[in-house]
């Protein structure tokens, strides 16, 4: 009796934990509805007569995750236009899908740490006709991506010239290339060794980017968020995660290392830094200064702050307060550096479709602040100045940071990875003092 007591105790604690994952039997295991779209191998791909089963990295990854957590998986097909509307409506909890990482989709939830990269290319079927992406770049040349994605952004970048189709059903776009409907199509470089495996005659152009796929959750889902880190980060350290990538998406993704705690920190600040842009113009439009002196203080204090709460939560040894304060500060500068040239700059950032400052960009930094705060707690001893440089120049991608906002980013990391034996910071936390 006094045993079954205490296993109910205790899966209830566990689906409090997580929040909304969780079925009414506090003795069955928990709940975790995961948004995938079925239609984009080799990240997710329904199978079956009835579209319900789905195969793929990600379905796997859920699948792993579920066992090793104790959850009971309902996966939940979406559309990628509807993707962000879903995920706020709280249709699932997690997106886990080859979502790319972009300042819409952070504005909208929470990332993980990376889980692979990829990038953009275009697919053609004649590469006589087009031998570079230059010969594609012209109205009467008509090419495919899918609707409402990542890629349909970079598409209209990458070939604006082009009569650029955007097609709601990613299998059609692929269909569509075949049945010569389509002159190219823009996909992802992993999705396109699939497609090319089924079809012999297909050509990849590119990549014409280097991006970061990551696990979608849903904005109020804190707890299952550090849940999914943590086990990523496990997963990656004991070589699971690498297999996994190496069986769905190739030999090389498998060593691709994504969320090791210095390239998973060096994301977040990287993802935290695409916001500023439109922090800059957001401010603009309420007629704020870009620089308010007594926030910055609020801000750093609040970050240094964090650091120490999740690591007296975890009861590990924090880095010196200075240390955190030092790096959050070189985070502080490069986010004004962004900011600044988008004010001169209109084109940085247009003013329709970007975030209202309070409502959604401060909690979307806040909730990359948090990432950062447990990320930094995992960083290990022994990081080598030179080392971490070339980290950092390959991994912060955000148009516009300088190198010198680089090196000065770089130089304050090694430090964190030293415990301090008596931190001295402040003693509560500024209420919505981190964003800027």
């Amino acid at each position: 009796m006094l045993r079954s007591a205490c296993i109910a105790a205790i899966a209830l604690v566990a689906a409090l934990l997580v929040g909304t994952p969780g079925g009414s039997d506090d003795t069955q295991p928990r709940l975790l509805r995961v948004g995938t779209s079925g239609d984009y191998p080799p990240f997710s791909r329904a199978a079956g007569r009835d579209g319900t089963r789905f195969e793929g990295f990600d379905a796997a990854l859920a699948s792993a995750f579920a066992a090793d957590r104790g959850f009971r998986v309902e996966f939940v097909r979406f559309r990628w236009p509807r993707l962000i509307a879903e995920l706020a409506a709280g249709r699932f909890d997690v997106a886990m899908s080859g979502v790319t990482i972009g300042p819409e989709r952070s504005a909208a939830g929470r990332f993980t740490v990376p889980v692979v990269e990829s990038g953009a290319v275009v697919v053609i079927t004649d590469a006589e006709r087009f031998p570079d992406k230059s010969a594609l770049d012209h109205p009467r040349i008509r090419v495919g991506v899918n609707a409402g994605g990542h890629l349909e952004s970079v598409a209209r970048s990458l070939l604006p010239g082009v009569t650029l189709l955007a097609i709601p059903d990613n299998d059609a776009v692929l269909r569509a290339l075949l049945d010569a409907r389509l002159d190219a199509a823009v996909s992802d470089s992993m999705e396109a060794a699939v497609w090319q495996r089924d079809a012999a005659n297909l050509t990849q152009l590119g990549p014409y980017t280097r991006d970061r796929k990551a696990l979608l959750v849903h904005p109020e889902q804190a707890a299952l968020a550090a849940e999914l880190d943590a086990w990523l980060l496990e997963e990656e350290r004991d070589g699971s995660l690498s297999r996994l990538r190496s069986e769905h998406l190739g030999e090389a993704a498998g060593a691709q290392r994504t969320a090791t705690p210095l390239g998973a920190l060096i994301a977040a600040v990287d993802e935290r830094l695409a916001l500023m842009p439109w922090i800059a113009v957001s401010k603009r439009r309420s007629g704020l200064p870009l620089e308010i002196p007594e926030r910055e203080t609020a801000v750093l204090d609040a970050a240094a702050a964090e650091v120490l709460q999740v690591a007296q939560a975890k009861r590990a040894a924090p880095p010196p307060f200075l240390a955190i304060r030092n790096f959050h500060r070189a985070l502080f500068e490069a986010a004004k550096e962004l900011q600044r040239k988008a004010a001169r700059d209109p084109s940085a950032a247009p003013e329709a479709g970007v975030p209202d400052l309070e409502t959604t960009l401060r909690p979307a930094l806040d909730r990359i602040a948090d990432r950062i705060a447990r990320l930094v707690l995992e960083l290990p001893r022994d990081l080598q100045r030179d080392a971490v440089r070339e980290a950092v120049a390959a991994g912060i991608r955000t148009q516009g940071v300088s190198d010198r906002s680089k090196r000065a980013i770089a130089d304050a990391i090694p430090p964190l990875g030293r415990s301090a034996e008596h931190p001295v910071a402040p003693s509560a936390r500024t209420p919505d003092a981190r964003g800027q």
